[in-house]
């Protein structure tokens, strides 16, 4: 079933299928958000978090982060900060953008997001949360607000129902809870039970995310939590196709594994889309290559070797031909060689989710 996020006075976004890319620092870029819209079954595409003091303050930076294509939307917009006047600031910037949802960011674990008292910062301090909050609605007259948090800074000060309860009465559309709390990072396991106990205390959608690793994830996190819809962030990485085959199992169909066509068809496609999008910084482009190509070889016979050789070549150019060579290698040994086992390897860096 279709969410759809709305407060009084504000245009309507229909997310549907109810599945949404969460915001990823250095990884949502257009690029990605462009690719996951094309492969399908994503709902709703959200920025890499921008700062408010870089936005209003004219960093190039930052403004080169607004970048967005049409063929995008459903798109939101995330800002953080934590002056609520910096935010209103900022919010009217992306009134004026008008794209489909503005998001504020008061979930990042990030020490150096902490230490400004954004992000999840902001669950320590309540009032000033609804400060910014409610600055951000007023600035936002014709687009949806939502906001990301997390559980609570640590398990002892657990508050997500509170600040739930308090964007309720902000007029904010929806908002979207990761269950661990800002103390937890990324460790142990993310407690779905808490999407179930907000999904009770508020009558605005809830957005479940944390853990949601598999297609099989999403059918069973709306039914465990009652929640309104999923947002999926580091495994889109390892699984781009993971809304796709989402959205097939919501709508009652088995999904398809990705093959290795597939697999190198994507690479190329997001190789094609990062030079256009970053020729004029050649060492940003490399490293952007080499990072997805990474994560998107994982579980392909042999990757390992791709991902070590790619990390000295020297050019694009040197990229394309070592990731055509290496898939035709593969694809001739599954239509009939035997295939060497893989040695394991290391993974690239987890991004942060904002």
């Amino acid at each position: 079933m279709p969410l759809v996020y709305q407060s009084p006075g504000t245009r309507a976004c229909v997310v549907d299928p109810p599945l949404v890319l969460a915001p990823m620092a250095g990884i949502t870029d257009g690029t990605y958000r462009l690719l996951l819209r094309r492969m399908g079954g994503v709902g709703l595409v959200t920025m890499e978090f921008v700062s408010s003091e870089g936005l209003t303050r004219g960093n190039r930076r930052t403004e080169r982060l607004l970048r967005w294509e049409p063929e995008e939307r459903p798109l939101s917009i995330q800002i953080y900060g934590a002056d609520a006047t910096r935010m209103a600031e900022a919010a009217r910037r992306v009134e004026e953008e008008e794209v489909d949802v503005c998001d504020i960011n008061m979930g990042c674990p990030a020490n150096k997001i902490l230490k400004g008292c954004a992000g999840a910062g902001l669950m320590r301090d309540l009032g000033r949360a609804k400060g910014i909050i409610e600055a951000c609605r007023r600035a936002l007259p014709t687009t949806p607000l939502t906001v990301k948090f997390r559980a609570g800074i640590t398990e002892e000060t657990l508050n997500f129902v509170e600040l739930g309860r308090i964007c309720e009465g902000e007029g904010v559309a929806a908002v979207a809870l990761h269950p661990r709390t800002a103390k937890q990072m990324y460790t142990g396991r993310a407690d779905w039970s808490r999407i179930a106990r907000l999904k009770e205390a508020v009558r605005i959608p809830v957005v479940g995310n944390g853990d949601v690793e598999s297609p099989e994830d999403v059918p069973r996190m709306l039914r465990e939590t009652g929640c309104d819809a999923v947002m999926i962030g580091r495994a889109t990485m390892k699984n781009p196709w993971i809304f796709r085959q989402a959205a097939d199992l919501l709508a009652g169909r088995p999904y398809r594994v990705a093959t290795l066509e597939e697999r190198r068809d994507v690479i190329l496609q997001h190789f094609r889309l990062i030079r256009e999008a970053e020729e004029d910084i050649p060492k940003r482009m490399m490293g952007k290559l080499k990072t997805f190509t990474g994560w998107y070889t994982h579980g392909v016979p042999r990757g390992t070797e791709l991902r070590r050789r790619i990390q000295s070549l020297p050019s694009p150019e040197a990229f394309l031909e070592a990731v055509e060579s290496f898939f035709a290698l593969r694809i001739d040994e599954r239509d009939g060689h035997a295939s060497p086992p893989e040695i394991p390897d290391g993974s690239p860096a987890s991004p942060f989710l904002a």
